[in-house]
């Protein structure tokens, strides 16, 4: 009797250890840009041919809502775009742009979250997972999605704007116990390098837009004068002369 009790207990701990291991893994599987990395490093540019990239606004919004914008965001795209080597310096929003020359270009940047955490997919796996004392736990995986597009539009000195855009999305697969914050901070951070990768890709691309032999400054010195049209000598109206008759004496 004794043998089988101690049998049982070693087993059932077994078991427990087996759940607590199997119940805390977690794997993420993220929508990469089918690019080569190597793409994304741009030719080093000469100092005399960078121009500032200024900062003008920035949009975060998740699940259609607007999002106070996030100071690490901002910073991880600058970041991204300075290391394409295109623009000398990088300012973010709200910094001072004086004493940086006339020729500069404009940046809004835009990011555009999803987030669906499978609430009701969820709620009813750790139904499941409650109702048989989490012995199901290492067989039952839990999911939460994560999706984002990121906008730069880039305005040159000149006023052409150009556009570029991308987005990734990815899902982490994990077990019951494995569901901490750390795990959607890693999502999203694959995330959104993916979206950086493909979006500098395309900056790259352009390379011989934002140089500052590229074009003109426009001419803002135009002025409109009025000019009043001499009359033309010898056009002057003629004096009309009344022919006087002198009486004679008689």
């Amino acid at each position: 009797m004794t043998m089988n009790i101690s049998r049982w207990s070693v087993l059932g701990l077994a078991w427990f250890m087996l759940c607590g291991i199997t119940g805390c893994t977690r794997w993420i599987d993220v929508k990469s840009p089918s690019v080569d990395l190597q793409e994304t490093i741009a030719h080093s540019l000469p100092e005399a041919e960078r121009v500032p990239l200024v900062t003008n606004s920035f949009h975060l919004s998740r699940n259609g809502a607007s999002q106070d914008p996030s100071i690490d965001l901002e910073r991880r795209i600058l970041n991204s775009i300075q290391e394409t080597s295109l623009f000398s310096p990088l300012l973010p929003l709200g910094e001072r742009t004086d004493s940086l020359g006339d020729k500069i270009v404009s940046a809004r940047i835009t990011v555009d979250e999803t987030i669906e955490p499978h609430s009701w997919l969820s709620a009813f796996k750790g139904i499941v997972i409650g109702g048989s004392m989490f012995l199901l736990s290492p067989f039952i995986n839990l999911e939460y999605g994560y999706s984002a597009t990121v906008a730069l539009e880039l305005e040159r000195w000149d006023g052409q704007v150009t556009r570029y855009e991308s987005n990734s999305s990815g899902t982490v697969h994990y077990k019951l116990f494995a569901a901490t914050p750390v795990m959607i901070d890693e999502l999203k951070g694959h995330v959104t390098e993916a979206c950086l990768t493909e979006l500098t890709r395309q900056l790259v691309r352009d390379t011989r837009l934002y140089m500052a032999s590229s074009a003109p400054l426009p001419d803002t010195d135009i002025r409109t004068v009025t000019v009043k049209a001499k009359r033309p000598a010898g056009t002057q109206p003629a004096r009309s002369f009344v022919p006087v008759t002198t009486a004679t004496k008689p």
